[in-house]
């Protein structure tokens, strides 16, 4: 999956890649990618049936020194929840949704690649 890069912004890009794809095989349906603000950063906006969902997507190669949702402190669910805010603000055609904020963790785990995906994982 994403073991071969090494640059930290591509090992982001692709890691959001298959997110996204893992995320479309679910079902749910890409709205934007990498919206961005000065407030902050969502990585992923789909449409998953009514729900609106903001996806924090987060890598992390090996477990050892915490998951990779463990990264999501905060300050970091702060400024992803004032993020949203901008984004609601910037399309009110979404205002009428109900919001979710779900988040998708790529890690490696006995040499296989994992994928979990947390509904719900913030709570704004």
């Amino acid at each position: 999956m994403l073991r071969f890069i090494k640059d930290h912004n591509k090992k982001g890009q692709q890691a959001e890649q298959i997110a996204l794809e893992y995320l479309q095989s679910q079902g749910l349906i890409r709205l934007y990618e990498n919206f961005s603000c000065k407030q902050g950063e969502i990585d992923l906006i789909m449409l998953d049936k009514e729900f609106i969902v903001f996806v924090e997507v987060r890598y992390r190669k090996k477990t050892q020194y915490g998951h990779p949702l463990e990264t999501i402190n905060y300050q970091k669910q702060q400024k992803i929840i004032k993020a949203i805010q901008v984004f609601l603000l910037q399309y009110p055609k979404y205002n009428h949704l109900p919001c979710r904020i779900d988040a998708i963790a790529l890690h490696s785990q006995a040499d296989q690649e994992k994928i979990n995906w947390v509904k719900n994982a913030i709570q704004g």
